[in-house]
């Protein structure tokens, strides 16, 4: 296994047997790593922008989630590009991807209570959706982010009908 960066493009090369699951993640490992060494941008976190994230997640939680879930520490970080967020149930923590920033709030609120949920059951199982039940663009705010997850790995930019 290996990755390496020719010609301006990441290349993953992985082992054949490899099932599609393993490939996936293998793959968003490698980019995640290989974006942060060598695709670092300036820190997007500050004190003002963490204190608003996490008096945000606590205003979900109440409202969403009976109080529960609320992160030790949420912030926004540079170094993730294969996913909208990840959640760490051990240290209570939530990472934001930047590329949500300037996505509409119901979707980003989503995406931070779909973090939360997972502080409190680690796994997709019926009691994890169970948790995000109450919030009603759940379903609304996924389409959203495959929409742009899609459009995001096809490299597809500007107005419908431009294409």
């Amino acid at each position: 296994m290996s990755a390496d960066i020719r010609d301006g493009v990441l290349r993953v090369s992985i082992p054949g047997h490899f099932s599609p699951s393993q490939e996936r993640q293998w793959v968003e490992r490698m980019v995640e790593r290989m974006s942060a060494k060598y695709f670092a941008r300036p820190a997007v976190d500050d004190d003002a922008a963490a204190s608003a994230l996490q008096g945000r997640a606590q205003a979900l939680a109440r409202q969403y989630l009976g109080g529960r879930g609320v992160p030790s520490t949420i912030g926004w970080v540079t170094n993730q590009t294969t996913r909208w967020a990840s959640a760490t149930p051990a240290h209570r923590s939530i990472r934001l991807s930047h590329r949500l920033q300037g996505m509409p709030e119901w979707v980003v609120d989503y995406v931070i209570l779909h973090e939360m949920a997972h502080l409190i059951e680690p796994s997709h199982n019926a009691v994890f959706w169970d948790l995000l039940s109450a919030y009603p663009s759940t379903e609304t705010a996924k389409a959203f982010l495959d929409g742009a997850a899609f459009a995001a790995h096809r490299n597809l930019t500007g107005t419908p009908g431009e294409f």
